[in-house]
């Protein structure tokens, strides 16, 4: 089964320019080419836009993908490095989990910083806002 670029779009869920922007970075095999010089697509094309698209949900790096990609088609390989590949995210993601719960704590303590109705003029939102006491890191 041969599809063109936008019946790969329909069945995979990804736009077009997402396609070609995957293609250009390596992570799509290259597609056949109609005597047209359309791209031609098949269900490989399919299955690896799926996998990216699931990872990308996982919120992985391209080149984490591309790795995975990578070991994917050599099925034989010990798996260990797609272990440490998803240990190295699993840490990526409790470093930014930290961040966001220290952001939290911070965006309530602002918001305690204002109470009922006041003028803007008096607002502590604002005046905590503009001291830029908080830094992410």
């Amino acid at each position: 089964m041969a599809i063109k670029i936008g019946d790969l779009a329909k069945r995979s869920g990804c736009e077009v320019v997402t396609i070609r922007y995957y293609e250009k970075e390596g992570l799509l095999p290259k597609p056949a080419r109609s005597g047209g010089n359309f791209r031609l697509y098949n269900d490989v094309h399919i299955e690896s836009l799926q996998f990216i698209r699931h990872c990308r949900s996982l919120d992985m790096s391209l080149s984490v993908i591309r790795v995975l990609l990578r070991l994917r088609e050599n099925p034989t390989e010990d798996c260990g490095e797609v272990n440490a590949r998803l240990d190295s995210h699993i840490q990526q993601v409790n470093v930014r989990v930290e961040a966001l719960l220290r952001l939290r704590q911070y965006l309530l303590l602002l918001r305690r910083q204002c109470s009922g109705t006041r003028s803007v003029q008096a607002c502590g939102i604002l005046h905590e806002l503009t001291d830029c006491n908080y830094h992410s890191s």
